[in-house]
């Protein structure tokens, strides 16, 4: 019983500083994460043609790029500038994915940083539970809870005007996916549109959960942060984690150290970027010198 007044608490607390519009429009994500993992149903009903399964993996490759690329590495951390359009398009991608509005999505990631795996982080496997509890959590048990609220938003995101509509409204381009996954082929791309943005949330999640979990350490942080080859399969290179909690700011996540050398790994998402680089849309990309790599590396053990 304490503990759920204690949790009523919090949520009171940090729902304070919203309006009630902005409360009720918060809340539709989750809903709609509810409804996509409901709907993916449709496939058993339809099946799926080569079509659709080609649409899946589009759907996914670009939503997960937007947001690695764009609401965590350009938004968020700031490894890279780019042009304000690029910032609101890429956005408007990241939206459609069901990972919320870029103000909420930085707000969150940067309490994950400033408390990683203590009490205060919003989606550590660690707390408030271990073991399975722990990773259902992670993997997206919190958004059901007083955590789903940010205790407060990022000023930089919030007094752009465009990031906070879309921040807002971050529902529309998500819903309006879905109908354009209907006029394209009924039912059968309707039932892959909500299978892909299910596999995607899942696959965004991994990061909070499977990379505080599983993995090698090969960077000395404070955390429990881990690199792990399977996640960054799924996420296009974001499960070079331990790389990334060692070096937030880096553009480049896919780094190790082996024997006591750097080694860089398949990092999709830093491609991207220097792709956008090459197109003159990205700039002053952040990049760790060896030297600071090889400071940062953890010591090997003494036999």
């Amino acid at each position: 019983m304490y503990g759920a007044l204690h949790h009523a608490s919090n949520l009171t607390i940090q729902m304070k500083q919203y309006s009630l519009l902005t409360i009720v429009l918060y809340l539709i994500g989750p809903i709609l994460i509810i409804v996509s993992h409901i709907g993916s149903l449709l496939v058993f009903r339809t099946g799926l043609s080569w079509g659709a399964i080609a649409w899946i993996l589009l759907l996914y490759f670009v939503r997960m790029l937007a947001t690695t690329g764009i609401y965590h590495r350009l938004l968020t951390h700031k490894s890279y500038q780019a042009p304000a359009l690029l910032l609101w398009i890429g956005c408007i991608v990241a939206a459609s994915a069901g990972q919320m509005g870029p103000n909420w999505w930085k707000a969150h990631h940067m309490a994950h940083h400033q408390y990683s795996d203590q009490a205060l982080d919003p989606h550590s496997p660690y707390t408030p539970d271990q073991g399975l509890k722990g990773f259902y959590w992670a993997q997206g048990g919190w958004l059901l809870s007083s955590r789903f609220f940010p205790d407060k938003l990022p000023s930089d995101v919030e007094s752009d005007r465009v990031l906070q509509v879309i921040d807002r409204l971050h529902f529309i381009p998500l819903v309006a996916l879905g109908a354009i996954s209907y006029f394209i082929g009924g039912l059968e791309y309707l039932g892959a549109f909500f299978l892909s943005t299910t596999l995607l949330f899942h696959g965004v999640q991994t990061v909070n959960s499977l990379t505080h979990l599983i993995g090698d350490q090969p960077f000395v942080t404070d955390d429990h942060s881990r690199n792990s080859g399977f996640v960054a399969f799924l996420t296009l290179g974001e499960g070079w984690h331990n790389l990334h909690h060692a070096f937030q700011s880096s553009s480049r996540h896919g780094v190790t150290i082996r024997d006591g050398q750097v080694v860089y790994l398949l990092d999709p998402t830093f491609r991207f970027i220097k792709v956008l680089e090459f197109l003159k849309l990205a700039s002053k990309l952040r990049l760790p010198s060896e030297k600071d790599l090889l400071a940062k590396a953890k010591k090997p053990k003494l036999a």
